[in-house]
């Protein structure tokens, strides 16, 4: 057997979408798993939906989630140039169009833009120009003279309108369609750069690929790919199409959905390694149900034998919890490095930030999370003394605003307000009066947060917020109780 050749050929137009994320992490994992080659190759024959600046993006997302390519624009493999641009400088796709004109299976086109808008028809509910082969019957002398005087044109493929083409899909089997359905289509276009579509098929073929990883919007345009391969004598690749990516409502996953890039999931406080994770579990599952994997595990697990052909559901809850799986697991020096800065949206005070991250940090979903958890922290919020009812703890307000008004005196007159020595003179405080420990923290907590949930309990709180305001949010929390009482 070959190696095993994959390539990612993402075009330069904006931030990475999760679907080209995944097309690159799969065609990785493929190559990787048997041991192959990885190729980046950039497709920018399209140049009126180039961006500036999306070709470093490419780069700094494949780099930020590891998967580095063998070759490259950057690591000359031998089969370069690695950027369609450049290669079509080199005349490369004329040439080998013009190999299939010579075989008849291609031919120079000089309709003008009024013919084509009036072969326009409704198929499939959308409105798209069907060619009829017209400038297929041009004369041998009529193409050369349209050629020497400058006639703009296209070269297109010549397909049949009979019998049927069958191509293998590893995923989705065996696809067979009428050659009626397979339109001629362009594959050099009047300003000379090759189509998408027929630019992949010679590269591929000329650097080597032996696996085209894609998403299956690609599956209807895969019988004129396989004509191309028939047509040069080449050896077709293996095709393995990714399910769709959808929504929660089942819509293909769009830029509105506000999580459709890699780079937007990061500005929302995502993982990278979370969220190469979730996005290698779109439309891939392995054997047993293990669900977080390291990169390195998936390079090892990775079967696409295993890839689904259902729809795979863009989930953001379970993104979510599993980046928090991945918060939870982080070594605390990197997970404080992170929070920091969220910390310090909402604290301004001289409040120990260390103390405040080890609070959070198995509590949070996604880094924005904080702000919510510590705000209290900065400020105490107006709240309604319903909350000092709990049933479980077996509290209301006036056992509340008992407990406050005892502890209040004992509070005040407490000097050591770390956490131990609170906890250890409001426990004395508990066990001479025979309560429950919720009976007397939950007030507290309350008192002090302003709260429903916090991130940590009383006593870690009063530490937090030191003694002055932790008094003087006690008063507060009587204050409220006796004018509701």
């Amino acid at each position: 057997m070959s190696k095993v050749r994959t390539r990612f050929a993402p075009s330069p137009t904006g931030r990475m979408h999760v679907g080209n994320l995944r097309t690159a992490l799969y065609a990785y994992l493929i190559a990787k798993h048997e041991g192959g080659d990885f190729i980046l190759r950039i497709e920018d024959t399209d140049q009126e939906r180039f961006v500036e600046g999306a070709l470093e993006i490419i780069y700094r997302t494949l780099e930020k989630t590891g998967l580095i390519h063998d070759e490259g624009p950057d690591k000359d493999g031998g089969v370069g140039p690695y950027v369609q641009s450049e290669r079509q400088k080199q005349g490369l796709y004329l040439e080998y169009a013009k190999k299939l004109i010579d075989k008849g299976e291609a031919y120079y086109c000089f309709c003008d833009k009024e013919r084509l808008d009036n072969l326009r028809q409704a198929v499939a509910g959308k409105d798209i120009v069907v060619y009829d082969k017209h400038c297929l019957n041009l004369s041998k002398e009529e193409v050369e003279e349209n050629l020497a005087q400058g006639v703009p044109y296209v070269i297109r493929q010549n397909n049949p309108r009979t019998g049927t083409t069958t191509f293998h899909d590893d995923i989705y089997g065996d696809i067979t369609v009428d050659n009626s359905e397979l339109d001629d289509m362009i594959l050099i276009k009047s300003d000379g750069f090759p189509t998408y579509n027929f630019a992949n098929v010679v590269d591929d073929h000329l650097m080597g690929v032996t696996h085209v990883v894609r998403g299956n919007e690609y599956l209807s345009s895969s019988p004129k790919y396989n004509r191309l391969y028939e047509a040069f004598g080449w050896e077709v690749p293996t095709y393995v199409h990714c399910p769709l990516i959808t929504n929660e409502e089942h819509q293909k996953l769009s830029k509105r959905s506000g999580h459709s890039s890699y780079e937007d999931l990061i500005e929302q406080g995502f993982l990278t390694d979370a969220i190469v994770n979730f996005v290698a579990l779109l439309g891939w599952s392995p054997e047993d149900n293990q669900e977080i994997f390291s990169l390195s595990e998936l390079k090892e697990k990775f079967d696409y034998h295993h890839m689904s052909k259902s729809p795979a559901v863009f989930d953001i809850v379970k993104l979510k919890w599993m980046n928090g799986e991945y918060i939870k697991a982080m070594e605390f020096d990197d997970f404080y490095q992170i929070a920091v800065p969220f910390i310090k949206d909402v604290i301004s005070k001289e409040l120990d930030f260390r103390k405040i991250a080890e609070m959070v940090k198995t509590r949070i979903e996604i880094f924005p999370d904080i702000r919510d958890h510590i705000d209290f922290l900065e400020e105490l919020p107006a709240y309604d003394i319903v909350m000092y009812t709990h049933k479980k703890m077996k509290t209301n307000s006036e056992t509340s605003l008992t407990v406050l008004k005892e502890v209040l005196p004992i509070l005040e007159s407490q000097e050591d307000y770390s956490n131990d020595a609170l906890y250890s003179v409001l426990l004395k405080y508990i066990k001479e009066n025979d309560y429950k420990n919720g009976y007397v923290m939950w007030p507290i907590r309350t008192a002090v947060s302003g709260k429903q949930m916090t991130p940590g309990g009383a006593t870690e709180l009063m530490e937090l917020l030191g003694k002055e305001e932790s008094v003087a949010r006690i008063k507060i929390g009587i204050e409220l109780l006796e004018k509701g009482l």
